[in-house]
């Protein structure tokens, strides 16, 4: 057997498990990213306001809102977020539609969500989704 056909045979053989690595990382990319998409950390209910619901994106498209779930609050630090505000996401565009008609109408809506593990940028800016909402006969007082 000559050097150059040592060397071919090796040259396939490291090709060979070149692409099975390859293939074994793009399969465990794919069942990652799968798992992202459809599990979830944790589901609730949320109960508050709405103060605001947006679409926004340069390319992906979300509605994106805030819910005020707890009293005013008032701010001694200039600058300071509230801790009452609860950002979410909302992927599905009816139930925006029905948020955005609670918060104009005023009223207090319950959110039902879905936390997943991580925000994933091309489904929404935060890491809980609305799937359902509420809304409740109470009115906010203005």
């Amino acid at each position: 057997m000559s050097i150059n056909e040592s060397v071919s045979q090796a040259g396939k053989f490291a090709w060979k498990w070149i692409k099975r690595i390859l293939i074994f990382t793009l399969v465990l990319f794919i069942i990652w990213l799968c798992f992202m998409l459809f599990a979830n950390y944790s589901e609730g209910v949320r109960t508050g306001y709405i103060v605001k619901i947006s679409k926004k994106g340069y390319i992906f498209k979300t509605y994106e809102g805030e819910l005020n779930f707890g009293f005013p609050q008032v701010n001694t630090i200039p600058g300071a977020n509230l801790q009452n505000i609860w950002h979410f996401s909302v992927p599905d565009k009816s139930v925006a539609e029905q948020i955005e008609k609670s918060s104009e109408l005023g009223q207090i809506v319950s959110l039902y969500y879905k936390q997943k593990y991580i925000k994933l940028f091309f489904i929404g800016d935060t890491e809980y989704f609305v799937y359902r909402v509420e809304p409740s006969s109470e009115m906010m007082t203005r």
